[in-house]
């Protein structure tokens, strides 16, 4: 029946199959290149079905996407005649239709992983196909690596699983490589042509939706019954435009307004929904498919020959510093532009306007960033260490996973006591890590139903994390969980049109019991009180308020947030940031809260609160209790000039309470003696002139000795300053206030830096005094560059060389000074000053101080420090 199918066919992946079907039977691994539309998502697995290496053996066909698998699986079973389930079946989260005669399963890419970490060797399967490779999301990159090395371990030789990659628009080669060097297969596309129009280019910032309708509406005026698919980055954005065009379509008559079947088609709807949006328009009828890059690649919409492109995306990307996923609009890749103009030549000739010009196409990048170098690495975290490996290079990957991110990870499993050291340092999963690893779920919602299941709270744990598993529509009724909770509850109304999500959750909620239950009860905590297990059985109460805070505290700790003061909305979060309520929200009055979905924008300190719980602070000492550090704090307070020391109870940054501590070690002050030295520098220390002249003299040394053998030490208060650890602290472990630091021996630390015999040799080369002709011993200023000897001119008559030290090197720069103390003159070259100047400095000074001696000649004068009568 395959082979039929396949003789039947005029796809151009027809014309590689047999090449590709001869290089699978001689290698484990090919990868093959194809553009859209060339039918290789179908016809590839039912060729490599009849060939004889897979006999006996399935096929597993990996599609990013749910709406994408399901509907390759539909095809596939319908060109064999088949019902889906026969032959060809599909599973993926939450729908599954396989049967015991299943050779082809469709499969998303998470359920790959989980099928190696419970079957490393993939017992019964001969062939993995990975489709749309070039998407590059986590799980593919993931699964892949994990198949590399299961393949290796537990594959006996001969019995190799066979690896295909297939891509539309990545790098062949790079992949090619990393799988050994495989045969690259490249197969022509079918394609219509395709006209471009370009438009003008949309200012960063702009909304999307005023120019888009530019450009939609004359089309949807004109009398034609083709279908127009446009591409937008968001779910805001698609409700934005459907309901301006609502309101123009109302402009229309009636016929003409019936003939336009507006249907959206994004990641939040339901498959059903989703399904509607890509099966053919009605006779008669147009339909205008509003999607997000969903509708890039995998899907045939039926009747598209028109894309209008906004030429936006918006992707999740991790943001490390704060530890968040956040939402970011970008550019497409070229790449993606030319996936998305494809779609309109698919079933014939079509037309694609782009919504930027001409020279932004030519700047755009070549293609899109993998998912794994910016994304939430905690799932991927937990599966390698599921699967035994704490070290990624331990794997074979495209791109590695960033250590900044995965380092991140790590910690936050750590938080959630889902990992423990070996006794050789490597990180495995803990026991609870392991039933964590169970559940297909995020590790935070894995978290928080194991919570939920080891305290009694199962149901609400279920609901809880359906709720956080499902995108949230009812944000226009503000952050509180509390009232999802009633709505799903039935004790809330339910507004008409989310009746569907109302149901998809309590369906969910059973799923996630189901695996509760497989998971099992690991403990039970006494720390809850007796309210809260009731409020599950007995109603709404306040022990249920206090069960909602508490799950979603366990599986976000550092988003837990205290209010900062007032009726603002304002909060801080454990994780040190700031986050606002919206206006009017009813949680606005709680004082703490449980945060479990946050929005912002990079470069902004303060991110938007969507979803929370109230949060009662008493469970920090019982349930909770495991999320507070106790961390002793010492410091020094500049204001009081003392040192300060108290026991801090925090969740993250937020403080819980203080206590001061009245005993405290060495060990603890030092840090914190040490960061008030940096931040005020050395003036608080004891310094006085002479230890400042000490200073000085050993660096001048220092600069004129340096290659002695003997070398002089760095006693700068830089070098000081950067090497207090070793030559100040260990002597301060009784200073505790200014008075006492005040009273430190500094003379005695400072002269231990000066190894023997340099302090001898500093008193000979750098004297603190010296004896100048008149018999007086002068003390030299050492503080400036070069040393000032600061002497009465009277004194130095009959002196001709200009004093020095260091052994002649330095000469001393003379501050020769008038009887009054004041400088008549600064010389470092005395006997020119008494052959120069000194005559007229001799006229100025003799007959403002007759009692001192002018001889003419003062080089044969005697030197004296007294007036002329003292002198005689």
């Amino acid at each position: 029946s395959a082979a039929r199918v396949i003789d039947q066919s005029v796809l151009p992946i027809t014309g590689v199959l047999g090449d590709l079907c001869r290089q699978l039977a001689s290698r484990d691994e090919v990868v093959l290149q194809a553009p859209p539309g060339a039918g290789k998502t179908t016809l590839v697995p039912l060729a490599m079905l009849v060939q004889p290496w897979l006999r006996g053996k399935k096929i597993l066909l990996l599609e990013p996407r749910r709406l994408a698998a399901r509907a390759a699986a539909g095809r596939m079973a319908q060109l064999l005649g088949e019902q889906v389930g026969a032959t060809v079946g599909y599973r993926m989260r939450l729908d599954t239709r396989i049967g015991p005669a299943t050779r082809i399963e469709v499969i998303t890419e998470g359920i790959l992983t989980r099928m190696l970490q419970s079957d490393p060797a993939l017992v019964g399967v001969g062939l993995v196909i990975f489709d749309e490779f070039h998407e590059r999301n986590l799980d593919s990159d993931l699964g892949l690596a994990l198949a590399l090395q299961g393949r290796a371990l537990y594959r006996e030789q001969g019995d190799g699983l066979k690896l295909l990659v297939m891509s539309a628009t990545l790098d062949g080669a790079a992949i090619a490589a990393l799988l050994g060097d495989a045969p690259l297969v490249s197969s022509q596309g079918r394609m219509f042509p395709v006209t471009v129009h370009y438009g003008e280019t949309v200012r960063g910032g702009q909304s999307i939706v005023e120019p888009m309708m530019a450009t939609l509406w004359p089309l949807l005026c004109r009398p034609a019954a083709d279908s127009i698919l446009v591409f937008l980055p968001g779910q805001g954005e698609i409700q934005g435009l459907a309901s301006a065009l609502s309101k123009r379509l109302a402009t229309l008559p009636e016929a003409q307004r019936q003939a336009v079947v507006v249907a959206p088609l994004y990641g939040g709807l339901s498959l059903e929904q989703q399904q509607l949006a890509i099966e053919p328009a009605a006779t008669g009828c147009r339909k205008l498919v509003l999607a997000t890059n969903i509708a890039e690649t995998s899907l045939t919409i039926e009747g598209i020959t028109t894309v209008v492109d906004s030429g936006l995306v918006r992707e999740p990307a991790f943001d490390a510093a704060t530890g968040m996923t956040r939402l970011q609009t970008r550019r497409i890749s070229k790449a993606s532009s030319i996936q998305r103009m494809g779609r309109a030549g698919r079933l014939g000739p079509g037309r694609c306007y782009r919504l930027w010009s001409e020279a932004q196409q030519h700047a755009l990048a070549a293609h899109g960033s993998p998912e794994i170098l910016q994304a939430d690495l905690a799932p991927l975290v937990l599966q390698l260490l599921c699967w035994g490996v704490d070290d990624v290079a331990e794997l074979d990957w495209l791109d590695p996973p960033p250590r900044g991110p995965f380092e991140q990870a790590l910690a936050l499993l750590g938080e959630f006591g889902a990992t423990e050291k070996t006794a050789g340092g490597r990180w495995q999963l803990s026991r609870h890590g392991e039933r964590m690893a169970t559940l297909p779920v995020h590790p935070r919602l894995a978290h928080l139903l194991l919570v939920g299941v080891d305290h009694g709270l199962q149901p609400l744990a279920c609901h809880l994390a359906a709720l956080l598993s499902e995108r949230d529509p009812l944000g226009q009724y503000g952050a509180d969980l509390w009232y999802r909770w009633s709505v799903v509850n039935g004790d809330s109304t339910c507004p008409p049109s989310q009746r569907g999500w109302r149901q998809r959750i309590r369906q969910q909620a059973k799923r996630f019991a189901r695996l509760c239950i497989a998971a099992g009860k690991q403990r039970q905590s006494p720390g809850l009180n007796e309210g809260l297990n009731e409020g599950i059985h007995e109603g709404l109460n306040e022990g249920l308020h206090e069960g909602l805070g508490m799950l979603v505290a366990s599986a976000y700790p550092d988003r837990i947030a205290r209010r900062r003061g007032g009726n603002s909305g304002a909060y801080q979060l454990s994780n040190g940031r700031s986050a606002l309520l919206g206006q009017g929200d009813a949680l606005v009055n709680c004082q703490w809260l449980a945060v479990a979905e946050l929005g912002g924008r990079v470069g902004v300190a303060e991110d938007r609160i969507y979803s929370a719980a109230a949060l009662d602070p008493r469970l920090f000492d019982s349930v909770l209790a495991d999320q507070v550090q106790q961390r002793q704090q010492v410091l020094w307070d500049d204001k009081a000039e003392r040192m300060v020391a108290e026991t801090r109870l925090q969740v993250g940054a937020l403080l819980l309470a203080t206590r001061p501590l009245t005993r405290l070690s060495p060990e603890s002050k030092r840090p914190a003696l040490l960061a008030m030295l940096r931040r005020r520098g050395l003036d608080v220390l004891p310094w006085n002139p002479a230890l400042r002249q000490w200073q000085a003299r050993v660096l001048l040394l220092r600069e004129f000795f340096l290659d002695d053998d003997n070398p002089w030490p760095d006693v700068s208060d830089a070098e000081l300053l950067a090497s207090a650890e070793q030559w100040l602290l260990p002597w301060l472990d009784d200073v505790d206030s200014l008075a006492r630091l005040q009273k430190l021996d500094l003379a005695s630390l400072l002269q231990k830096l000066l190894p023997w015999p340099l302090p001898r040799q500093l008193e000979v080369l750098a004297p603190p005094r010296i004896k100048v002709p008149s018999g007086s011993s002068i003390e030299i200023d050492y503080c400036h560059q070069p040393p000032v000897l600061a002497v009465k001119l009277q004194e130095m008559f009959g002196c001709e060389q200009t004093p020095s030290v260091a052994n002649g090197r330095v000469a001393l720069l003379l501050h020769l000074l008038s009887p009054a103390r004041r400088p008549l003159q600064v010389t470092q070259d005395l006997a020119g000053f008494w052959r120069g100047s000194y005559q007229d400095v001799k006229k100025d000074m003799k007959g403002r101080y007759p009692k001192h001696p002018w001889p003419d000649d003062p080089l044969v004068a005697l030197p004296t420090r007294h007036v002329k009568n003292r002198r005689r």
